[in-house]
């Protein structure tokens, strides 16, 4: 092996990280697990994520029109997911097969996988201070919550979100190991244990314990307001935006917790090949489990976000119905005429809240 620091830079996770030790452990169970799991899962992924957050992009666009801060946040967390998804066709191939996509794609690839990570839990954290804001100080809030500052606030996000990309760029390549190519994460020598260690904890840290931090502060807040003063309105879109909350975690934490242990097995633990191997198989479960999470916010709208039933019933009727059969819209017309004006009419009332 060119690199003594990565040997298990053939793993076929979604996330190549360099979790090399001198362990010489046979991975070859869980690579054929990785095999077998991975790409159907994914493939499920792509398809219903890539349909579900489409459709949240095209009613937001069409129908909300992005006038207000919330919408905007919603918008670039639809916009996070999906660039999530673009990444996972390639890794799923990769999880059977060499990497043939170059160094290039390699980088970006990877570059892209983060990136989508991050600023999806960034944009869940400014939904919450969004509600947070609108809530807790409603009257600074109808200065602060606008469509104007929803958009610098949603570019600095992006930057910050970039940022902290960057080393998945900068270190991943490509290099040929036992006969066959990989793309994974390959540190300086001088520094592999430092480099290592600080990749999950910042991705622990900004991805679990600063939001969870900053969700149980503003939902505390949000409570105590609502406990005294009750708004149906509010609670409409304290709930949606909790669900999205809620639902992240139970979706994310299992993987920070797995990749915590695999990566401080050493301090934690006298490790063996057994529980490295568990701890590996682990991370694939964990990991995967975590990516349903970009296909289940459309669907939390859909069950949660009234308004956002209304566009979507208006839009199928309207465009999928009147394709799939020419005598629908006359049969229809009536009943999506009413809905087309309640959802004027909602529109058109000063929503303090809900989002979608």
């Amino acid at each position: 092996m060119e690199n003594q620091t990565t040997d298990y830079a053939d793993m076929p996770l979604t996330t190549e990280f360099d979790y090399g030790d001198s362990a010489p452990c046979q991975r070859t169970e869980e690579k054929h697990f990785a095999a077998t799991l991975l790409p159907p899962l994914y493939s499920l992924v792509v398809i219903f994520g890539l349909i579900g957050n489409m459709l949240v992009v095209l009613i937001l666009v069409k129908y909300k029109r992005l006038k207000s801060m919330t919408d905007i946040y919603l918008l670039n967390l639809a916009i996070s997911d999906l660039l999530f998804i673009f990444s996972l066709p390639f890794w799923a191939y990769y999880a059977v097969h060499d990497w043939i996509l170059g160094d290039a794609l390699c980088k970006i690839l990877s570059g892209v996988y983060l990136l989508g990570f991050y600023s999806g839990i960034f944009f869940i954290i400014l939904l919450t201070l969004d509600r947070y804001l609108a809530i807790v100080h409603a009257v600074f809030a109808l200065k602060a919550r606008t469509a104007t500052y929803g958009i610098l606030t949603s570019a600095v996000t992006w930057a910050i979100a970039m940022f902290a990309s960057v080393p998945a760029i900068v270190f991943h390549k490509i290099q040929k190991e036992h006969s066959h190519y990989t793309c994974s994460a390959h540190y300086p020598s001088h520094a592999v244990t430092t480099w290592k260690y600080s990749f999950i904890l910042k991705l622990n840290i900004l991805g679990f314990v600063v939001p969870i931090l900053i969700m149980i502060f503003s939902y505390s807040q949000i409570l105590k307001i609502l406990s005294r003063c009750k708004n149906e309105k509010k609670q409409k879109a304290v709930r949606l935006i909790f669900v999205i909350m809620i639902v992240y975690f139970i979706f994310w934490t299992p993987y920070h917790i797995s990749s915590f242990l695999h990566t401080f097995q050493n301090s934690l633990f006298t490790p063996t090949c057994e529980i490295n191997g568990q701890l590996e198989k682990a991370i694939q479960v964990t990991e995967t489990l975590s990516m349903i999470h970009c296909c289940i916010n459309p669907v939390i709208y859909a069950f949660v976000g009234e308004k956002f039933r209304k566009y979507l019933y208006a839009f199928f009727r309207k465009h999928v119905a009147a394709h799939l059969c020419k005598k629908c819209p006359n049969l229809y017309r009536e009943k999506l005429e009413r809905v087309s004006s309640a959802v004027t009419t909602s529109t058109a009332e000063h929503d303090v809240s809900t989002g979608l």
